[in-house]
């Protein structure tokens, strides 16, 4: 069992910058890919970033060259940078991870880009 608490979220200007956390914690071995995922209002969860165990990134187009993602493996705690935050950035966060058995997901954290 894993259990991912997510930080970090809030109010931000466009153009502006907010770092998200996430911490796995529980009964497990080791966890294999860390990602962030978000959902807008009205629309479906999409992918955000992952990151592998090795440190293999991957991201959408959408926010390539403005977030970056990071994992402490020691911590279990994965991280989403975002810089030059958009009003289209708005959206619920959720932090997904899998311990080579089964996908889990966080609470979410809110994300909110004024224009």
């Amino acid at each position: 069992q894993v259990r991912l608490v997510e930080s970090g979220g809030g109010l931000v200007q466009a153009g502006g910058s907010l770092r998200l956390s996430c911490a796995a914690s529980g009964s497990f071995f080791s966890i294999n890919v860390m990602g962030w995922y978000r959902q807008a209002p009205g629309k479906q969860r999409e992918l955000v970033a992952t990151i592998t165990s090795g440190g293999s990134t991957n991201y959408a187009d959408s926010v390539k060259g403005r977030f970056t993602i990071s994992r402490d493996n020691a911590k279990n705690t994965v991280y989403l940078q975002m810089n030059s935050l958009k009003p289209e950035d708005t959206a619920v966060y959720y932090c997904n991870a899998d311990n080579y058995r089964m996908y889990y997901w966080g609470q979410g954290t809110q994300v909110t880009v004024s224009s």
